[in-house]
């Protein structure tokens, strides 16, 4: 699955691995086919988006960011 809708043309396909909270900012790995990924996210995106490790995930990376969306 590709999320057409936001242009970034690495996306990768993994299961997140590690999750580190933070009391704002929370760090997330992606385990994909490429390596892994590092996320830093709000805690809030974290919880809102009910990210465990296991949840399947697109990382899309881009040259300043890697955003993460629940699959």
């Amino acid at each position: 699955m590709a999320i057409v809708a936001v242009n970034a043309r690495n996306q990768f396909r993994g299961k997140i691995k590690e999750i580190i909270l933070g009391s704002v900012m929370s760090e997330v790995d992606v385990e994909t086919p490429a390596g892994i990924v590092t996320s830093v996210i709000t805690t809030r995106s974290v919880k809102e988006l009910d990210l465990q490790v296991g949840t399947e995930v697109l990382a899309f990376v881009k040259s300043t960011e890697v955003s993460i969306a629940k699959l």
